[in-house]
């Protein structure tokens, strides 16, 4: 029988002189380049009808907005409350680590729907037209925590079990990351990406992407080990802060789905 895998890698990708690069943030940074050409991409295919520059100031309020957003619901439902009076610069320390999706999706949100306003669009063209470019950065980010050896699944002695040094102990592990990966990053991208080839009724794409995400983040949440600060909720063994969170996703995901088959299907546009 094999010895399970040990994910030991050195989460220092390169080093320019002083500044050390780290594979996490590398990821984040691939992520957004992903997204920004594929989304002039789909501009210049009019699925969206704005400038270039117009898109380029989207893009960053997005990236802002999931930095910002996926920083600050981390710290405010994650980390331990008392840093708000014992340590409040903590909020900037994102080096030390600890971002939130559903955070990131609101702050993704917040800047699409200002945005919106500003050039006159409905809110949920501009966010189905993001939809499908965000599972990218998902998977990449997930990519990064396997490579950080954090987020480890609980024991397992399925055949892919791999053993993570920074766990508690030495026993092998679901590698949840990587189920993340696959399905947040490969499964969402490959439906979103086929489905928004064609255009479709407007909500379906931002209604897929809510109901995907959200049932595939409550499921791995099975076999992910919880945030030990937290640990599991009400009492249960079972129950996790991101399945909790990821409800409100399932059920907007299913109302959007619904409002879809009662929605125009917008032609494409050019700028």
């Amino acid at each position: 029988m094999s010895q399970p895998y040990v994910v030991h890698f050195d989460p220092v990708a390169f080093g320019l002189g002083p500044l050390q690069v780290h594979w996490y943030g590398l990821m984040y940074l691939l992520g957004f380049l992903a997204a920004g050409t594929l989304a002039e991409y789909r501009r210049r295919r009019g699925r969206l009808p704005v400038s270039r520059d117009a898109l380029g100031d989207l893009l960053f309020y997005c990236m802002m907005g999931v930095i910002v957003g996926g920083r600050v619901w981390y710290m405010l439902f994650y980390a331990d409350v008392r840093w708000i009076w014992t340590d409040p610069l903590a909020l900037f320390k994102v080096w030390d680590g600890g971002m939130s999706f559903h955070g990131g999706l609101l702050g993704v949100l917040a800047a699409g729907l200002w945005w919106s306003r500003r050039h006159r669009l409905h809110f949920f063209d501009t966010v189905d037209f993001v939809a499908p470019l965000v599972p990218i950065g998902l998977g990449l980010g997930r990519l990064g925590n396997f490579i950080n050896g954090e987020l480890w699944g609980k024991p397992s002695d399925v055949p892919w079990a791999m053993i993570f040094p920074n766990a508690p102990d030495r026993l092998p592990r679901h590698p949840s990351q990587l189920y993340e990966m696959l399905l947040e990053g490969v499964v969402m991208f490959a439906v979103l990406w086929l489905v928004s080839l064609k255009p479709r009724p407007r909500y379906l794409v931002s209604g897929l992407f809510a109901l995907m995400y959200g049932c595939f983040r409550f499921a791995v949440e099975f076999v992910r080990v919880p945030d030990a600060q937290l640990g599991y909720l009400f009492g249960t063994q079972w129950v996790t802060m991101g399945q909790m969170q990821s409800l409100p996703l399932i059920a907007v995901g299913l109302l959007l789905i619904g409002m879809s088959r009662r929605s125009p299907t917008l032609p494409p546009v050019a700028a």
